[in-house]
């Protein structure tokens, strides 16, 4: 038998489901909620939390409870990377007209906003490791974050690492303020003359730093997803690095292998 805050969850839950609580209406007043269901304030309390490890509200400090806005899905597949390559030695124009972002979510490029930032590190041991440089290696760290307009949490927060050496002889790839580039890393290293010939993706999961929890505005119990994605130039060696932390509660990952016919 259902217990009594298990009752009053899947009530609310139903009214939030069959649209009678739509996205964005607050639910009433924990004291209300006690009246009407006529239980104590640890009863209601314990519902509204199971609703919110869900992720179908979310407490707003001095407010109240408020049915949590569907988040737009990111649908990340492996088809990607020959889009990618393909799309680096297209025309400007051509580049400018979408982005991977687009790509993994349908929006619009002036459905989103981006944010960059590079600075210069040597390679701490494990990043040098991952990437076969000796450690202190000169390299640009690069931030990113992208998010549509009309939400306030990025679609994931991505740290590169290019080989400073590797991509000196073009200036623009030191400059933040040349960004969003059109063709993204693949144009920019296709710019130095580097193909890049295979990526490797590595796909964790971990529960959530704070800090990564308040940046993607993640439900409470909401796991995360870590991709180090690895790419190679025709010669074997890496050439970019990035670490990328995904929100588990609004990605998906889509892998399709090809087979040869018998």
């Amino acid at each position: 038998m259902a217990k009594a805050y298990e009752r009053i969850a899947d009530e609310l839950r139903a009214s939030i489901r069959a649209g009678q609580l739509a996205p964005g209406d607050q639910l009433p007043p924990e004291s209300a909620l006690v009246e009407r269901f006529g239980r104590s304030h640890v009863t209601v309390r314990e519902a509204l939390r199971v609703l919110q490890v869900e992720g179908l509200i979310e407490k707003q400090h001095g407010r109240g409870s408020f049915v949590r806005r569907p988040r737009t899905r990111v649908q990340r597949d492996n088809s990607r990377h020959q889009w990618e390559k393909d799309r680096a030695r297209q025309s400007d124009q051509e580049r400018s007209e979408t982005g991977a972002t687009e790509h993994d979510t349908g929006l619009g490029v002036n459905d989103l906003v981006f944010h960059a930032a590079y600075r210069e590190i040597g390679a701490p041991k494990e990043i040098a490791a991952a990437m076969g440089v000796p450690e202190g290696t000169a390299l640009v760290e690069r931030t990113y974050r992208t998010r549509y307009s009309a939400e306030r949490a990025p679609f994931n927060l991505v740290t590169s690492y290019l080989i400073r050496e590797r991509v000196a002889s073009n200036p623009d790839l030191l400059d933040e303020t040349k960004e969003p580039w059109p063709g993204g890393t693949w144009n920019q290293l296709y710019t130095v003359g580097i193909e890049i010939d295979r990526v490797e993706e590595r796909v964790t999961a971990r529960p959530p730093k704070a800090e990564e929890a308040e940046e993607l505005d993640l439900p409470p119990g909401t796991s995360v997803l870590v991709l180090r994605k690895t790419s190679y130039d025709t010669e074997g060696l890496v050439v970019d690095m990035s670490d990328i932390t995904l929100p588990g509660d609004r990605t998906e990952m889509l892998f399709t292998t090809h087979l040869e016919r018998w």
